[in-house]
């Protein structure tokens, strides 16, 4: 990995004709986030409780204790993804942040005193990839644009501070209920639109019927108030439960 400033430059350009073509949709170990999951499941038109039990592994983070999805590649030992062919990836237009990312890495920080999020970037080497050998130059900011990130790295960053936040109480561990919750409003989306529809949520924290209204339409404004909605719930549960020093 080769730190990147927003004003380098680096070669890339993959496509058919390339002799590794394909070759980084095998040895899979693939995160997925929840935008990611909210495009997939669209593509392919399924529930989504469907596709995560076809597609998804769920593990629980080591040191967070939330529940992480990864995509289950294909048996056998290649590990290949199960949405490639030999004609590419057949979910390209709404392929995951980490297909769409590649050659570079992403990682963001906080300004304590703005509140704004940096950006840090680096690009991957690996032996396997002939993109570097192309001819087109391109700065990290156009790579984003030009892989249409933006909405992605916004949603996943609403994740990543969830993680953030339950990494400041990392020696707290999750009631049972608000892990399920977690895992629903985060990934299991149809079902929770079932759940807040026909069953509700904690009496402080029911949508208004315009919010309501909306989360029956819109899968992106779901997964926001869910998102927002977790936040809340890990606030509140983490602030009532003593830590170890207060035991």
């Amino acid at each position: 990995m080769i730190p990147l400033s927003t004003k380098d430059t680096f070669i890339f350009h993959c496509h058919p004709e390339i002799s590794c073509f394909n070759e980084c949709c095998r040895d899979l170990n693939q995160f997925l986030y929840p935008y990611d999951i909210l495009r997939l499941t669209g593509h392919l038109k399924l529930h989504s409780s469907q596709f995560l039990k076809q597609y998804t592994s769920c593990h629980t983070g080591p040191s967070t204790g939330l529940p992480m999805m990864t995509l289950r590649p294909l048996a056998g030992i290649e590990r290949i993804c199960p949405f490639v062919s030999d004609e590419g990836c057949t979910v390209y237009p709404n392929r995951p942040a980490s297909c769409r990312i590649y050659p570079l890495a992403r990682a963001i920080s906080r300004n304590r005193q703005t509140g704004r999020i940096q950006e840090r970037f680096a690009l991957l080497k690996e032996p396997h990839c002939r993109g570097r050998t192309g001819k087109k130059a391109w700065t990290a900011g156009q790579w984003m644009k030009n892989q249409q990130l933006d909405e992605y790295n916004r949603m996943n960053d609403q994740m990543i501070s969830l993680i953030s936040l339950k990494n400041q109480h990392a020696e707290r561990s999750l009631s049972r209920k608000t892990a399920r919750m977690f895992y629903l409003a985060c990934y299991d989306l149809d079902r929770f639109r079932e759940q807040i529809l026909y069953h509700g949520l904690a009496d402080d924290m029911e949508p208004s019927p315009d919010t309501r209204a909306r989360i029956t339409e819109d899968d992106l404004f779901l997964l926001e108030f869910g998102m927002n909605w977790i936040k809340q719930a890990l606030r509140a549960e983490l602030a009532a439960q003593p830590t170890r020093r207060d035991r």
